[in-house]
């Protein structure tokens, strides 16, 4: 009997395998990976339903507070024509591949921003989506903060 159930446990292995292999597997088309055309400006749009957006003003009192990371989102050419004071810099091209090497601690403090607060939308998105969970970006970015006449380095 023994004889007979491991045989029969084999065939219905052989069975399956051969079923399984028969399928044709699923091709990945463009719609399934993306159900909406979206712009820019709705991915910015989207990203600012998840995000805190915060004027210069209360950015500059944090900074001034102390306690939170600056992280400058801009690119290399644009950190090294300006930036706040003690900012990290981490392109947001490469936010994904640095963040947890430069900030490992998702409880930290985040104050992000970019030239005009697109791309900082976008990365406090990225963030929290990481599992940040103080992420801020400051709304109208770089240029509100030179506007206001704040500290630069």
């Amino acid at each position: 009997m023994k004889k007979y159930s491991t045989l029969i446990i084999a065939l219905l292995l052989g069975v399956s395998f051969i079923t399984g292999g028969c399928t044709t597997p699923k091709v990945m088309t463009t719609k399934d990976l993306t159900p909406k055309v979206m712009t820019a400006k709705d991915l910015v749009a989207e990203a600012n339903e998840h995000v805190t957006n915060v004027p210069v003003s209360v950015a500059k009192e944090l900074l001034d507070e102390g306690g939170y990371i600056f992280l400058d989102v801009r690119t290399a050419k644009e950190f090294k024509m300006g930036h706040i004071p003690g900012a990290v810099h981490i392109e947001r091209g490469l936010l994904e591949f640095k963040i947890n090497n430069q900030v490992p601690d998702k409880e930290a403090k985040i104050v992000i921003y970019c030239k005009l607060g697109g791309r900082g939308s976008l990365a406090a998105h990225t963030l929290v989506r990481m599992g940040y969970k103080n992420v801020i970006n400051i709304e109208d970015g770089w240029v509100s903060w030179e506007k206001a006449g704040y500290p630069v380095e």
